[in-house]
């Protein structure tokens, strides 16, 4: 008994060192980790907002377009309605007229 009350604390110490060593080194390791992530998010960060403005020169044209588009078909659909009512107005007053 007496030689177990002086041996475990002695294998609980040594174990305690390990962990505690283990730890600092999973410490480091994640320190350095996080620093190149932290330097490729950054990088990507910089390439994004070079890129930004061609996106918004992008969006911007796809929004004149479809706003001349627009006007386009609501001109031509306008075009369309008035020959139709005309051709229609005739059929009435001919018919109207007979």
């Amino acid at each position: 008994m007496e030689f177990l009350s002086q041996f475990l604390p002695i294998i609980i110490y040594i174990l305690l060192i390990i962990i505690i060593i283990v730890g600092i080194i999973l410490g480091i390791k994640l320190i350095i980790t996080i620093d190149k992530i932290e330097s490729v998010v950054d990088d990507i960060n910089e390439k994004v907002e070079k890129v930004t403005p061609l996106f918004n020169v992008v969006g911007m044209v796809s929004d004149k377009v479809t706003n001349i588009a627009t006007s386009v078909m609501e001109t031509l659909e306008n075009i369309i309605s008035r020959v139709f009512l005309r051709n229609r107005n005739n059929e009435m007053e001919s018919e109207e007229d007979e």
